[in-house]
């Protein structure tokens, strides 16, 4: 089998998920679509062929490792690493980077978020296996690019060196923060613009590398660490020093400075999946547009509603439009498909 390895970031909360997500089981262990598979087990699931299962590592919160284990058994619970406390994505990235280092010196990687939908898998796999085929073979970072549908406000965008560009795997110039409307729009009319997916390859060697020149405290943390991986004290370790780590982004730390990030624009159904709003979207509708997750929900004079309810329990709603209901977890929340981004302030 090949040196590749798939490294799953697992440990959001999903607070504006709520209240099918909770913090006690997040969405990233939820069947959030309905369709008999949770979000990390799709995950998982669509690079099947490219990476084997002893080539998986999830990097978690530690109250989440037994849902881990159940929903994954054929990922090795050595390679279930956890968090004791959230530090953001450069700490975790680095975490289990110079773990694979220090027994697969020449892994080539892919990080991927646990709670993202693809659609188009077979493209995504094609995309996969020529990212992984040219960071095998160049020091770079490559980073996939979404091709814009809609001037969209909820998503981080990268921008490349030339818009007219016919190469499949691209020059970053910059990486641009979630825009406003006017900006967005302005994203698309320019071209050369994409949403950044939060899904990047590179080598493992790169990985170590980028980290220890780019934040260097981050990297004196881990020189702390390393000694211990694959020891029995190795998660004593971790629970002590890993909180000393910075809180800190790897688009914030990395990607915006380093030189080397190319980007390989491409199409395949993809959507991070944050809101019901973007979870609509992706639920076949009834005549009224109304998507609905679950059984027993009756649907009278409504549309353009996102209705969840599971059980025994029968589900009428009247007169609603452009809602979000959701019954889950002996919680109940009714509120507009406007509103949705208060969700989470609301839990406070």
């Amino acid at each position: 089998m090949n040196n590749n390895h798939l490294i799953i970031m697992a440990g959001g909360v999903g607070s504006r998920f709520w209240p099918m997500s909770i913090p006690e089981k997040p969405k990233q262990f939820i069947d959030v679509m309905g369709i008999g598979k949770t979000m990390i087990q799709l995950t998982v699931e669509r690079f099947a062929g490219i990476i084997s299962p002893d080539h998986v590592w999830i990097v978690t919160s530690k109250k989440y490792k037994d849902i881990v284990m159940q929903q994954l058994p054929e990922v090795p619970e050595t390679q279930i690493l956890m968090e004791p406390i959230m530090r953001n994505t450069a700490p975790c990235i680095e975490y289990v980077s110079r773990k694979i280092y220090a027994k697969y010196p020449d892994a080539n990687l892919v990080f991927s978020p646990a709670d993202h939908l693809v659609l188009d898998v077979p493209h995504f796999q094609e995309v996969i296996r020529e990212s992984l085929e040219y960071t095998k073979n160049n020091d770079v970072i490559v980073t996939l690019g979404m091709m814009p549908t809609r001037p969209e406000t909820g998503y981080g965008y990268i921008k490349s060196v030339d818009a007219n560009s016919k190469e499949k795997i691209q020059k970053v110039e910059a990486f641009k923060e979630k825009p406003n409307l006017e900006t967005a729009k302005k994203y698309l009319a320019d071209g050369g613009y994409y949403w950044n997916a939060g899904i990047f390859i590179w080598n493992v060697k790169m990985v170590v590398n980028t980290i220890a020149k780019l934040v260097p405290d981050l990297a004196a943390v881990f020189d702390k660490i390393e000694p211990h991986f694959y020891k029995n004290d190795e998660q004593k370790v971790v629970d002590e020093l890993f909180p000393t780590c910075p809180n800190i982004s790897i688009d914030y730390a990395v990607m915006e400075k380093s030189k080397d990030v190319l980007v390989y624009p491409a199409s395949f159904g993809w959507s991070d999946i944050g809101t019901w709003g973007s979870l609509y979207t992706h639920i076949p509708y009834d005549a009224n547009k109304n998507a609905l997750i679950g059984e027993n929900i009756q649907m009278v004079d409504s549309k353009d509603c996102v209705v969840r309810s599971y059980g025994r329990k029968k589900v009428i709603v009247q007169g609603l439009d452009n809602y979000i209901v959701v019954d889950d977890n002996n919680c109940l929340l009714i509120c507009k498909m406007q509103d949705e981004q208060l969700i989470k302030e609301w839990q406070k």
